[in-house]
């Protein structure tokens, strides 16, 4: 847990155990790893379709989805067009070995 703090106010990524993936800025969390992000986008890959980025807004993630949480190099970001981006559908992290 205490490797999050130095996320803290930083935008980051996080997914979780259904395949979601979410963007915002990191402005809290406890020990059970429940996550406070503000301007937070959820982006949709589709393997047909443009990928979607919804915004969310001030968004709580519950500790025990979150499968991963990472920092954003904002210019590699920046430069890719995510709308070209296409994705297969991820299975669930508790079927994933199946």
């Amino acid at each position: 847990m205490s490797s999050l703090k130095e996320f803290l106010y930083q935008k980051v990524k996080v997914i979780t155990g259904d395949g979601r993936l979410f963007i915002g800025k990191l402005e809290g969390f406890d020990q059970s790893i429940n996550l406070i992000l503000s301007s937070t986008i959820e982006r949709i890959f589709d393997p047909v379709d443009e990928t979607l980025d919804i915004e969310l807004g001030l968004y709580i993630i519950r500790g025990d989805s979150v499968v991963c949480v990472g920092s954003i190099d904002e210019e590699l970001e920046n430069e890719i067009d995510w709308s070209s981006v296409r994705g297969a559908k991820l299975k669930n992290t508790k079927n994933a070995l199946v």
